[in-house]
């Protein structure tokens, strides 16, 4: 059975209120390199952006 019209709006809804999208671009090839890294350690590509983002935001302010 498919996903329901109601679920879909309110996916939708939840997205546009509690989500922000950001667009990266990397050279040919670096998307499945991401890819590729992200599935050796367990985790979406969304997930392995957002924690090298975090991480690096910590140690940046750490430092300062």
């Amino acid at each position: 059975m498919g996903v329901s019209e109601a679920q879909k709006r309110a996916s939708k809804k939840y997205l546009e209120e509690k989500i922000d999208r950001i667009t990266v671009r990397v050279p040919k090839g670096g998307r499945d390199k991401i890819h590729d890294h992200a599935k050796k350690h367990g985790e979406s590509v969304n997930e392995f952006i957002s924690r090298s983002i975090n991480e690096t935001m910590k140690r940046d302010n750490q430092e300062s």
